[in-house]
């Protein structure tokens, strides 16, 4: 990660996308990421999924599946408030969870209709036992791969 990025992350600021495209671009194009990669939480709206498929395209990597965890708002911000109650983290207010579940709605998911129109998206049920939804999660990339493979 460069200095500027680092810098801009220890301020609490979020990272510009050409900062962060950048070092999306120097880290898959390591050699133990030809093989295929995973990328959590990004891309976080449409001017991000664009310029993802942009960079992909420039690297020669396609883009597989994206997997979209199904989770009610309300299930996440009870997680969050236990959570909150335990640690007293202020993101984990229920509060805040409220203002970023309406901030996903608005600009992250029109993100799965991005790639739901593109035939990549995976919707996975996203509540219970971790090992559960890691099931699932494998389940739905293992049905995307024969689908991609015909």
């Amino acid at each position: 990660m460069g200095l500027k990025a680092k810098a801009v992350m220890d301020a609490g600021q979020l990272v510009s996308d050409d900062i962060l495209l950048g070092m999306l671009e120097d880290r898959l194009t390591q050699d133990d990421a030809k093989a295929g990669f995973i990328l959590d939480g990004y891309p976080r709206n449409l001017a991000q999924a664009d310029a993802l498929d942009q960079l992909l395209a420039k690297i020669g990597q396609p883009l597989d599946a994206v997997v979209k965890l199904k989770v009610p708002g309300e299930t996440i911000i009870g997680r969050c408030e236990i959570r909150f109650k335990a640690e007293g983290r202020a993101d984990d207010n229920p509060d805040t969870v409220r203002k970023r579940l309406a901030i996903y709605a608005e600009q992250t998911a029109p993100v799965a209709d991005f790639y739901s129109r593109r035939g990549k998206l995976q919707v996975v049920d996203g509540v219970g036992e971790l090992g559960e939804v890691t099931a699932r999660v494998k389940q739905a990339l293992r049905n995307e791969s024969v689908a991609a493979n015909g």
